[in-house]
């Protein structure tokens, strides 16, 4: 979660390592955990108790 534009949003970003140029892209922003609960089901085979395992 981060601070966007002066509001509280949800951010799912790819990152890709080193020894592939680093980097990162951003696949959605959301602002509610229902959003983004929907936006991993779209972009990702993760959802939300995969986020909790891996905190």
């Amino acid at each position: 979660m981060e601070l966007i534009r002066g509001r509280q949003r949800y951010r799912l970003v790819r990152r890709y390592p080193a020894e592939f140029g680093g980097g990162k892209d951003v696949l959605g922003e959301v602002g509610t955990v229902t959003e983004l609960e929907e936006l991993l089901r779209r972009r990702t085979p993760l959802d939300l108790a995969d986020l909790r395992e891996a905190a």
